[in-house]
């Protein structure tokens, strides 16, 4: 079912301080800061070749990162997220087998413009994990 890996994402209380580290100490490409209001978050993508790290940052007290960081303060690891074929599909026969799809269970629209959802952590060994529809 799941393809590649997309990405490791990592949360981080300073956006900007995070991406010089990567770009600077590590040489890395960083792309520019992208908000995602309704996933209430600021990205860059730092491209590692084979696959990408996103450095996550809160976009608003209400964000999922913010929360996380409070329990967090000097950042971590947040998520994982695997490319699928058909994210519909993947959802369907993940909650057949007892997968617990967050929030309403419907795709929303992702940092790179395809669809995605993210499934609880307490399934998949304390693992938050994000699946995207990969790009045709």
């Amino acid at each position: 079912m799941i393809g590649r890996l997309n990405h490791i994402a990592i949360a981080v209380p300073d956006l900007a301080a995070a991406a010089r580290k990567y770009r600077d100490m590590l040489g890395a490409s960083v792309s520019a800061p992208q908000a995602l209001p309704e996933h209430g978050v600021t990205v860059v993508f730092v491209d590692t070749g084979n696959t990408k790290v996103e450095l996550l940052e809160p976009l608003g007290t209400d964000s999922p990162i913010a929360k996380f960081l409070e329990k967090n303060p000097d950042g971590g690891m947040h998520h994982m997220c695997f490319e699928v074929e058909d994210i519909a599909d993947a959802a369907r026969l993940l909650q057949a087998q007892g997968a617990r799809v967050l929030g309403d269970g419907q795709p929303k629209i992702g940092a790179h413009g395809l669809p995605v959802l993210f499934l609880h952590p307490k399934d998949f060994d304390g693992v938050l994990i994000e699946l995207e529809e990969r790009a045709l």
